[in-house]
């Protein structure tokens, strides 16, 4: 097959989910043999393109989303490098790389890898999708083509026996000598108070109970707006405890030792399956007290929703407890879940065959365009995109001058509530592992 060129549009650069499944699958992509090009501006991520052999062009740091600008740069670069594909992450690069190849020679794709999609995205924009829960739902409501591809991981990169030594010592969490080494919780993530701040509050609230009566230790690896928050949440977990149970280090350019170095993990998303893909237990965190250990069992309601869910707002902090004391009573079944998540992200979330299936969408979309809407059927998708968009523009303004959080939630909290009944959580059943009944949920 002819080889294509690509250009590949992170949404940002910073360290996330995203964008660093968009770099890493740009990557695998070029190894199928097509010229693969990132656009982006300068952020810590930009080493991990350089590190992979990628080649970069640069964006301003500054600027509107979307850009009118950006669109007209997509464009000359369209023409110049002949580019077949401009695939845009996340919704303002995606509507980006349709204005700028609609009509044209190059082909837009736009994937969402949050967990849900803005209604405003043109209707005929190919899209790719993290979890079948949100294919079906985006499909029934959109002419084109919707594709899943849920968040790969490099499994290679990302495996058992990674170096833990010198991450351990740089943030003390062996212990003191002569006393036995904590049971190491580790949680990546970005520290921002949508999604994520929730369940890390949480955890660290709950790690500081058990440090009292276990020797176990939460390392919480990230950074962000929300960073001061935890930072004192932390100061009084450690000074309930008496010991220093919780430790925060930051942003890490390369969080593969905190990985490694866990004998617990919780998470989210694209955290979620790197933690499986390291052989680690995993505790999924959603929000409103939503928090699920992974077992065969529970798999198929990740599965369908995404790593993440929601809960009743209720008991979210005795849930996690009730986890957390099952693991850390019990090495075998640590050991058993550590193998059952190492073989799922193996077979399911393996990079290579998400850059396989990525390149056969990319295929597919050059070949739409030869069967694309007329002019006037574009016109009408892009005056409803419009309208849409700036609906939604009017209303984040509202909400900043009200005082309130803006979010781009969309649909998210719809799908994670249809795939699990109100207020419940999915079974964990941890029976067929270990022969016993499951001490949090009774089953």
């Amino acid at each position: 097959m002819t080889s294509l060129n690509i250009l590949v549009y992170p949404h940002a650069m910073e360290i996330g989910g995203s964008q660093l499944n968009a770099i890493e699958l740009a990557a695998a992509v070029r190894d199928l043999g097509h010229r693969v090009t990132v656009l982006g501006e300068e952020g810590p991520l930009l080493d991990r393109v350089r590190g992979l052999g990628l080649k970069h062009l640069p964006l301003p740091q500054r600027r509107r989303r979307p850009s009118p600008a950006v669109v007209a740069q997509l464009r000359t670069l369209i023409r110049a490098r002949r580019l077949d594909i401009v695939h845009g992450y996340e919704w303002p690069p995606g509507l980006e790389s349709y204005a700028a190849g609609a009509g044209g020679r190059a082909a837009a794709v736009c994937t969402v890898m949050s967990m849900a999609v803005a209604p405003f995205l043109p209707g005929w924009l190919p899209l790719v999708v993290g979890t079948r829960a949100l294919q079906r739902h985006v499909a029934d409501r959109r002419p084109g083509a919707v594709h899943l591809i849920e968040p790969p991981v490099d499994v290679v990169e990302n495996a058992p026996g990674h170096p833990t030594e010198e991450f351990r010592v740089r943030y003390g969490l062996d212990g003191s000598p002569g006393q036995p080494r904590p049971l190491l919780l580790a949680v990546v993530c970005r520290l921002v108070p949508e999604l994520k701040l929730e369940g890390v509050l949480t955890a660290v609230e709950v790690v500081g109970r058990l440090a009292r009566e276990h020797p176990v230790r939460l390392v919480v690896v990230g950074d962000g707006p929300a960073r001061d928050v935890v930072e004192e949440r932390a100061r009084q977990a450690n000074a309930r405890a008496g010991l220093r149970a919780v430790v925060l280090t930051g942003e890490l350019h390369d969080p593969r030792p905190a990985y490694a170095a866990a004998d617990v993990m919780l998470g989210m998303g694209g955290s979620a399956l790197r933690a499986l893909a390291f052989g680690r237990p995993l505790v999924v965190q959603g929000e409103r007290g939503f928090w699920q250990l992974l077992t065969p069992q529970s798999c198929a309601t990740f599965l369908e929703q995404g790593w993440y869910g929601i809960g009743d707002g209720t008991g979210g902090a005795d849930r996690l407890t009730g986890f957390l004391r099952r693991l850390i009573g019990d090495p075998q079944l640590r050991a058993s879940l550590g193998r059952y998540g190492r073989d799922l992200a193996v077979d399911r979330f393996s990079l290579h065959r998400a850059a396989r299936t990525q390149e056969g969408i990319y295929r597919s979309a050059l070949a739409a365009r030869y069967g694309a809407p007329g002019s006037l059927v574009r016109a009408a998708d892009g005056l409803r995109c419009a309208g849409g968009l700036a609906a939604y523009k009017l209303r984040r303004r509202y909400a900043r001058l009200c005082g309130t959080v803006p979010r781009d939630d969309f649909n998210a909290a719809v799908l994670a509530q249809a795939a699990v009944p109100a207020g419940a959580q999915p079974a964990c059943s941890l029976d067929s592992l270990d022969g016993t009944q499951c001490a949090q949920c009774g089953a």
